[in-house]
C-alpha cells in the first residue's frame, strides 16, 4: 500500500506506522537508548515499505511526537542520551574485542558447542560497570558437566579480578534450543545475540526460534560472526570419558547439586556483587538467571509506557 493515494497522503496508514515507531522507541527508552532510523526499522512490529517508513518518521518529528538529534531519535528531548549512547558504543566496541578472545578460550571446554554475547553488550552498549554476558549452547544432556567445568574455571578468574569477563549466565543444550518464554523481551534478546563460536549450532538455534518474527519481523538473526567449532585434545579426551552411562548419571547429579545450592542462596537472599539476590532457574536442558520477576516487571513497564504514549499521541491528533 502506498502513502499517497490520488495525490493525497493515506493518513490512516501514516498514523499506523508512526505508532509502530513510537512502540519501538518506547522499548529502548526503558534503557535510555536512542535509536537510528535503521535500528527503528529493524525493531518495528510490522513490515513497511522504506518510503512509507521514512515519511512517517519525518512526520513524527515534525509533530513533536519524537525528537531527532543528528542520526538518533528519542522519545525524550535530552541530548545527553546521545552522548551517553556514543560513549556506551565506544566502550562496547572495546569489550566486544575482549569477548572474542574469551570465546576462543571457552569453546575449548568439554561439550561446549556455541558461544554468543548477550545482554546490553549484544546491543552495542556498555558502561563502566558492564560485564561480558555470555549465552552458551552445549551438547545434548551434557549441559551440567560443561557448566561445572566452566564455573570451576571462573573461580580462578577472581584471583585476577577478571570475573566480569566470564558471566556465563545462560545455558541451553542441543535438546532445548527453542526458548519457551515468548515475549517481545525474549525475542529482542534472541535476535540481538552476537554469536562468537559455533556457526552450525546457531543455525539450528535460529531455526528453532523463528517465532521471534511474530514480534520483530524486520530483524534478521546473525550467524556470520560465528566460527566453526574446533576440537582440542583436552575437549576430545574428556568427552570420550563421559560419552556413556557415567556421563548421563554425572550430568543429572551435577544438576541436582547445583540447583539445591542455588535454591539455598535464594532462600537466604544472598546477593551478588551488584546487590541482586542470587537466583537460578534450572532444568535438564537449561540453566539461566532466575529473573522472571525482572522479565515481567520490564514488560509491565513497557506496556504502561506504551499505553500512556499512545493515549497522549491519539489525543494530540
Amino acid at each position: 500500500m502506498q502513502l499517497i493515494l490520488n495525490g493525497e497522503f493515506d493518513a490512516k496508514r501514516l498514523t499506523a506506522i508512526k505508532k509502530n515507531i513510537l512502540a519501538a522507541l518506547a522499548y529502548f527508552d526503558l534503557f535510555e537508548y536512542p535509536l537510528t532510523s535503521t535500528e527503528i526499522g529493524l525493531f518495528l512490529r510490522e513490515k513497511y515499505e522504506q518510503a512509507a517508513f521514512n515519511e512517517a518518521l519525518k512526520y513524527a518529528v515534525l509533530e513533536g511526537a519524537i525528537y531527532r538529534f543528528g542520526k538518533f531519535y528519542s522519545l525524550k528531548n535530552d541530548h545527553h542520551l546521545v552522548f551517553r549512547r556514543n560513549e556506551g558504543n565506544r566502550r562496547a566496541a572495546e569489550l566486544i574485542k575482549v569477548a572474542h578472545g574469551i570465546g576462543e578460550l571457552l569453546i575449548r571446554f568439554p561439550y561446549v558447542r556455541g558461544i554468543a554475547i548477550s545482554g546490553s553488550l549484544s546491543k552495542n552498549y556498555a558502561d563502566e560497570y558492564s560485564d561480558i554476558d555470555l549465552f552458551i549452547i552445549t551438547a545434548k544432556n551434557r549441559l551440567w558437566i560443561a557448566r561445572s567445568f566452566m564455573h570451576a574455571f571462573k573461580k580462578l578468574t577472581f584471583l585476577l579480578n577478571k570475573q566480569d569477563y566470564f558471566c556465563m549466565n545462560y545455558y541451553i543444550d542441543e535438546a532445548g534450543l527453542e526458548i519457551k518464554e515468548k515475549t517481545v523481551y525474549t525475542a529482542t534478546e534472541v535476535v540481538t545475540l552476537i554469536p562468537l563460536q559455533g556457526d552450525t549450532i546457531f543455525e539450528q538455534f535460529y531455526a528453532a526460534n523463528t517465532w521471534t518474527q511474530q514480534y520483530l519481523p524486520n530483524k534478521i538473526m546473525r550467524i556470520s560472526s560465528a566460527k566453526a567449532v574446533e576440537y582440542f585434545v583436552f575437549k576430545r579426551f574428556v568427552e570420550a570419558i563421559f560419552n556413556n552411562a557415567l556421563g548421563n548419571w554425572l550430568d543429572s547429579m551435577l544438576m541436582k547439586i547445583t540447583d539445591n545450592r542455588w535454591n539455598k542462596k535464594t532462600v537466604l537472599r544472598k546477593t551478588n556483587q551488584k546487590g541482586m539476590v542470587m537466583a537460578m532457574a534450572a532444568g535438564k536442558h537449561y540453566a539461566k538467571p532466575g529473573t522472571g520477576g525482572f522479565h515481567m516487571e520490564l514488560l509491565k513497564r513497557y506496556e504502561d509506557k506504551l499505553l500512556k504514549l499512545l493515549w497522549k499521541y491519539n489525543n494530540n491528533l
